[in-house]
Parts: structure tokens; C-alpha cells; sequence
């Protein structure tokens, strides 16, 4: 009995079909040989490299849940970081100056953009280098694609310069905490209340109501009007003749009396002091009143302490230059048409000067009596 090969191998050799009439061949079907020797081929190659199929898989993957896992402890130690400065903040308003430089909404914002900023940089470099290490596991050159990726960056940074720049002065502004949400600040290019910081832009609420848009590329420096302290300085101009003591007196009976007043002993952080004379001119002198005050509200404690130094001068006869209260002395003033000489006589037009120079009228003749 043959065997299935040796009879495949006569089928084989049997002749051929005639050509069809068109004269056409027909494609060659391949036989149980070529399929047995392709299938033994494909194993082969599976064989050989199977192993080498198993490490990279292993690998690859391996480098994957190192960089996700790292990546899952990384963000959670910068939450808890930024957690933590979140309840120091909190534990400073416990002191005098505490709840007055930090607010709830001013620690959100700032804490969110931090944590933002330091979730984005630690998932880029990790992931980063992850991918690069899966390429690297392929057997793919890195060089050139670093190359072109460094000169891309070259490009896009030297195109979007400005971009980066306000990017980086955000970055800083809010790890350093130059201003946060509620502070009024002096930008330099524009002046208000910040009522949001981003990392890009800053927004600012101006006197009249309107909204600044700043690139923090563009401050170049920051005066912060909400941090610590302000100060309140009043300028009293009274006349030189005045009496100090009696002004000094004044001022100081109208500081006591405001310094016990609500709401304004909460706003004054010190007393109210009278410096002296600010400068002294040949009608004037200038006395200087300065108080120390809660951040941002200068300008009130100024406005009370006018109203009430005008009142009080007013009451003591103390005349303030160019107040209602300064009354000039009465001087006899000569009369403006003592100097002036008499009228001409030809002012009057029934002098016989005036007369003399009329034009002579024409008269008519009678007419003859009839």
C-alpha cells in the first residue's frame, strides 16, 4: 500500500489538461506539500522567537505599571503636600495678621494651581520616560527623534517666547505668594482688586468697576496695598498765625475720641499720632497726622479722621487754609476812584465847550407873513 505522499506525488505526475481553447493557463493550486511545509515554517519561526516575543511583552509591561504606580504615588504625595500648606495657612489665622493675609478663596486658588502645576511636570517627565523606554525596548533608535524633538522645541519656544514667559512669572508669583484673590495690588501696568490669579493672566477689578486683564509676563513688579499694614496720613494746612499747642490740643483730644469709637478700633492698628510740622510756609504750616490701619482701609480712616478734625477745628476757631473756616481780616481798602482824575468838561453835553463843538445845524428860512 503506497503511502499518501507517494500518491500525491503520482497524482502529480500525471499529464496535464489539455489547454482550454482560449488558450489560458490556470493558476497552479498548491498542494498538501506546500501547505505542510509553510505551516512547518511559521513554527519554526514562533519557536525562535517566541522567547524573544515573552521578554520584550514582559518588559514593556513591566515598565508600564512601574511608571503608572509611580506616577499614582507622586500625585499623592504632592496632594498631601499641598494639604498640608492648605492647614498651615489655616493655622496662621490663629495670630493677628493671620485671617487677614490669607482667605479661603485666596488659599483654593493658589493651592489648586500649584497642585496643578506639580501633578502636570510629574506626570510629563514619568510618562515620558516611559514611552521612551518602551521605544528603546523595540530595538528603535532614540537619537534621531530626540534630535528632531529638541529642535522643535528650540523653534516652539523661540515662537511662543512670550507664551512661556508669562507662563514661568506664574509659576513664581504663586509658589512665592507675591498676591492672591482679595489683595489690591499695583501691578505697575494697571492698579486694583485681584480677583483671580491664573498662570497666565491675572484679573484685576479696577476703581471704576473694570476688569484689567495683566500677562504676568508683563509685571515687572508687584506692590502688594492688602499685606500687613497700611498707613493713614492726614495733612492739616492751618494759617501761620495759629497757636501749635492749641492745634496739637485739638488733634490729639479728636484721635482719643475716634480711637473709641466703633468701628474705627478695629480699623486703627496704632494710635493716632501727631508727627508736627510737615513744613512751614509764610502763610501756612502743614501739620502731619499718620495712623497705622488695617490693610485696604486708609482711605476710610482718612476720610473719618478730615471730617472730624474740620468739625473740631471749626468748633475751636482754628482756621484751615482755604476752608470756610479761614476768615480774611477787614482792611481798610482805598477808594479806586480817589486816584482817577475829574471828569472832562466835555463829557457834559450842556457845556458850552460841548456846545461850541456841535455841528452847526442848518436852519430854515421864515416863511413871509402873508
Amino acid at each position: 500500500m503506497t503511502s499518501l505522499p507517494a500518491a500525491l506525488l503520482a497524482a502529480g505526475a500525471s499529464p496535464s489538461p489539455s489547454p482550454s481553447p482560449s488558450g489560458s493557463t490556470s493558476p497552479a493550486v498548491p498542494t498538501l506539500q506546500d501547505a505542510q511545509d509553510s505551516a512547518t515554517n511559521a513554527a519554526s519561526w514562533v519557536e525562535q522567537n517566541w522567547s524573544t516575543w515573552l521578554a520584550m511583552g514582559l518588559q514593556i509591561l513591566l515598565i508600564v505599571v512601574v511608571a503608572v504606580a509611580l506616577r499614582a504615588v507622586v500625585r499623592r504625595a504632592i496632594t498631601k503636600l499641598i494639604d498640608r500648606m492648605g492647614r498651615t495657612a489655616e493655622a496662621g489665622e490663629s495670630t493677628a495678621l493671620g485671617g487677614l493675609l490669607v482667605n479661603a478663596e485666596r488659599r483654593r486658588q493658589r493651592s489648586a494651581a500649584i497642585g496643578s502645576v506639580l501633578r502636570s511636570v510629574a506626570s510629563f517627565l514619568i510618562l515620558g520616560t516611559a514611552a521612551l523606554m518602551v521605544l528603546s525596548t523595540f530595538k528603535i533608535n532614540l537619537a534621531p527623534l530626540l534630535a528632531s524633538a529638541g529642535v522643535a522645541g528650540v523653534a516652539i519656544g523661540f515662537g511662543a517666547r512670550n507664551l512661556v514667559t508669562d507662563f514661568l512669572s506664574g509659576v513664581f508669583m504663586i509658589l512665592e505668594d507675591q498676591y492672591g484673590v482679595g489683595d489690591v495690588v499695583d501691578a505697575g501696568v494697571a492698579t486694583g482688586e485681584v480677583i483671580e490669579v491664573g498662570l497666565r493672566v491675572t484679573k484685576l477689578r479696577g476703581d471704576n468697576g473694570e476688569i484689567w486683564y495683566v500677562r504676568n509676563g508683563e509685571v515687572k513688579r508687584i506692590g502688594n496695598l492688602s499685606q500687613g499694614w497700611a498707613t493713614a496720613g492726614v495733612d492739616v494746612t492751618v494759617k501761620a498765625g495759629e497757636d501749635l499747642d492749641r492745634v496739637k490740643a485739638t488733634l490729639d483730644e479728636v484721635a482719643e475720641k475716634m480711637s473709641k469709637e466703633e468701628p474705627w478700633n478695629e480699623l486703627l492698628w496704632s494710635p493716632i499720632e501727631v508727627l508736627g510740622l510737615d513744613s512751614v510756609l509764610i502763610d501756612s504750616m502743614v501739620v502731619r497726622v499718620s495712623a497705622r490701619t488695617m490693610p485696604g482701609k486708609s482711605v476710610t480712616v482718612e476720610r473719618e479722621l478730615r471730617w472730624r478734625i474740620k468739625r473740631a477745628f471749626d468748633a475751636a476757631s482754628i482756621r484751615i487754609v482755604g476752608g470756610e473756616t479761614a476768615v480774611l481780616d477787614q482792611e481798610t481798602v482805598p477808594d479806586p476812584t480817589a486816584t482817577v482824575a475829574a471828569p472832562s468838561v466835555y463829557s457834559n453835553a450842556d457845556s458850552p465847550q460841548a456846545t461850541a463843538t456841535a455841528p452847526i445845524v442848518a436852519q430854515r428860512p421864515e416863511s413871509p407873513m402873508k
